[in-house]
């Protein structure tokens, strides 16, 4: 029998308000003065200053930078840490969605690590080079999504290869994730419904992954009812703090469950955002449906048992998903975001590059990519 190692260790704090404790969790780790890694969507939500204060009166000094584009690129990093030996830093608090979170990470990451981040490329075995010796951070997620907040990797586009590229090693996990509902009641629905299905998408794909990890899914499972049940409301009602919290809850899971992996649909999704920009949520929502249907063949009983999570009426997974993300305002395809035939060939060889269709239930060849590609348009 294989030896399989299982772990969930960060700490997470989960409540309407419970910002305010993150002064206590910068004095347990013994830090002293804090760069909030956000991006100018949250300094113009008023949340980053609110952070600010927050330290401030636990006579913590802090810095902003806000220097994070939508889809992270290496320039943000090599800023971010100009910014944290300016400020004479000892802490990251990153704020906000995906992209400030994976930001702060590799600006920790880099902080002590003279390597370019190339070289710390996950999918190569660059996790080996990464060391203990960071600083620590801590995550305060305003968004309901990418679970950063728990995750142990950070997502960049490199300026070498202009490929999103993940970098990954436990020693960047957070010493806490605070997670605060009412931080998420400013998302538009929008784009509370693209990165809902991004949490979604995480917990289906650990669902479906190759690998023995009954606690990832376990989890999974309870992430998928969360959102079945929960992201409607939130996108429709944006104020509703009970559905906030439920989908932070969900996208917090799939980080947790996707420690066993994802899938083909992320490997489609990353050349989206590197190459046309595409949200990284919205390309995970416009993929999934025809992933499912593309490893029905490989894992029936599992696509079975998500679609009756999802919703019991739906003849296929893949229709109640194509419901789900109607029913929320999403488009229907690939090609009401401007993408088209012409474009899948470049996109299938970037995702044939990335990491995450290695543990697909089924193998996929470029062929099947660009296939995949084609059904989501």
């Amino acid at each position: 029998m294989t030896t399989v190692t299982w772990s969930f260790p960060t700490t997470v704090v989960f409540g309407n308000g419970s910002i305010n404790t993150l002064g206590d969790h910068i004095k347990r780790i013994g830090a002293t003065r804090a760069l909030i890694v956000c991006d100018p969507g949250v300094v113009k939500a008023g949340i980053a200053e609110r952070v600010r204060k927050v330290l401030e009166g636990a006579g913590v000094p802090a810095s902003v930078f806000d220097r994070v584009d939508p889809n992270p690129i290496e320039p943000n990093v090599i800023d971010g840490v100009a910014a944290f030996r300016s400020h004479g830093a000892d802490v990251i608090v990153s704020v906000g969605g995906g992209s400030p979170l994976d930001v702060g990470k590799l600006v920790a990451l880099k902080v002590t690590h003279e390597k370019p981040l190339a070289e710390y490329d996950d999918a190569t075995g660059g996790d080996r080079f990464i060391t203990s010796n960071v600083p620590p951070i801590i995550n305060i997620p305003t968004t309901a999504g990418t679970g950063s907040e728990v995750g142990r990797s950070g997502v960049v586009t490199l300026e070498a290869t202009g490929r999103k590229t993940v970098i990954f090693s436990p020693f960047l996990m957070a010493k806490a994730a605070i997670l605060d509902p009412e931080l998420t009641v400013s998302m538009p629905a929008r784009v509370t419904a693209a990165t809902g299905f991004d949490a979604l998408t995480h917990c289906i794909e650990a669902y479906l992954a190759q690998g023995d990890h009954p606690m990832a899914d376990g989890i999974a499972l309870a992430g998928i009812e969360l959102c079945a049940k929960h992201l409607p409301r939130a996108v429709e009602a944006g104020a509703d703090l009970v559905a906030r919290g439920s989908m932070m809850k969900a996208a917090m899971m799939g980080a947790v469950a996707f420690q066993k992996g994802l899938g083909v649909c992320h490997s489609l999704a990353h050349p989206l955002s590197s190459e046309k920009n595409l949200h990284h949520g919205l390309a995970n929502a416009l993929c999934l449906p025809a992933v499912c249907d593309f490893n029905n063949a490989a894992v029936p009983d599992r696509i079975e048992r998500v679609r009756r999570i999802v919703d019991l009426t739906s003849t296929s997974l893949s229709n109640a998903l194509r419901a789900l993300r109607e029913k929320i305002g999403l488009p229907n395809g690939l090609a009401a975001e401007g993408i088209t035939k012409a474009d899948i060939p470049k996109l299938a060889d970037k995702a044939m590059e990335d990491a995450c269709h290695r543990l697909n239930p089924r193998a996929v060849t470029r062929d099947d990519v660009v296939k995949l590609y084609e059904l989501s348009l």
